[in-house]
């Protein structure tokens, strides 16, 4: 059994990204994003008991970012139910701090991160 981590779901939450500052040039919010889920994929752990239990499951974090990327503020708004993997979620916040800096003089972006934890 291998471990897989959506990298599709963390693109996915891009979509629905919700800005504070104007609007960003839509190239550069692209690169920004793709910079992103690659952090994240390289940060997303599989806790350990999570795995030896064939535990799965998915959350979403509301994240909020500074200009300079470090990320301010984030909120569980969607746990996973799996008690392994909601204490992974603020790890993860950690290790994934700070993110890029922001698009295009962006002062501050909010936006909703699912996370995935999926066996194939």
């Amino acid at each position: 059994m291998k471990k897989t981590l959506s990298l599709a779901a963390a693109v996915a939450a891009f979509l629905s990204v919700t800005l504070v500052a104007p609007v960003a040039n839509a190239a550069s919010m692209q690169e920004w994003q793709a910079a992103v889920a690659k952090k994240l994929t390289t940060k997303q752990k599989y806790p350990r008991v999570a795995l030896s239990r064939e535990i799965e499951g998915r959350a979403k974090v509301r994240l909020v970012v500074a200009a300079d990327g470090s990320i301010t503020n984030h909120e569980i708004i969607e746990n996973t139910g799996q008690e392994v993997l909601d204490r992974e979620i603020p790890k993860l916040v950690q290790r994934l701090n700070p993110l890029p800096s922001l698009p295009d003089n962006k002062t501050e972006l909010a936006f909703i991160l699912p996370l995935v934890w999926s066996l194939d």
